[in-house]
């Protein structure tokens, strides 16, 4: 990843949805980046793309392929994100998807701020090679 976290504060005591702000970005630059790396895209066509893994819609069925390789404790950090409360729900998504979107980026994000890259590489290469994005 592009930069080593140096948090602080004990990420136990953190909020998820702190986690989850973290996290969002961590999905954002490595799907970003796979685009770049294997495509030929122009910007916009980038964009629309990308949209379609970052999604609320997209992350939820992520999950359903990601949540069988977790260890327990990543599990607990998962389950913590969705319980997490917000004030709104995205437009384009139930309230079960923006739930469960949370959950992954506070468990992205709590991977990030603890230089667990290696993981979160483990965890996007199955994402990757796995999850089909809708047209």
């Amino acid at each position: 990843m592009l930069f080593e976290a140096q948090p602080t504060v004990d990420l136990r005591e953190q909020s998820p949805l702190a986690l989850a702000f973290v996290g969002d970005a961590v999905l954002e630059l490595l799907v970003r980046q796979r685009l770049v790396e294997t495509t030929r895209m122009q910007p916009g066509k980038l964009h629309s793309t990308a949209t379609r893994y970052v999604s609320a819609h997209a992350q939820n069925r992520e999950l359903e392929i990601l949540t069988p390789l977790l260890t327990e404790e990543e599990a607990n950090v998962l389950r913590r994100g969705k319980n997490a409360t917000k004030a709104t729900v995205a437009k384009h998504a139930t309230a079960q998807e923006y739930r469960a979107s949370t959950g992954f980026e506070c468990l992205l994000g709590w991977l990030y701020l603890q230089n667990r890259n290696d993981r979160i590489q483990q965890l996007f290469e199955a994402l990757w090679q796995q999850y089909t994005p809708e047209a």
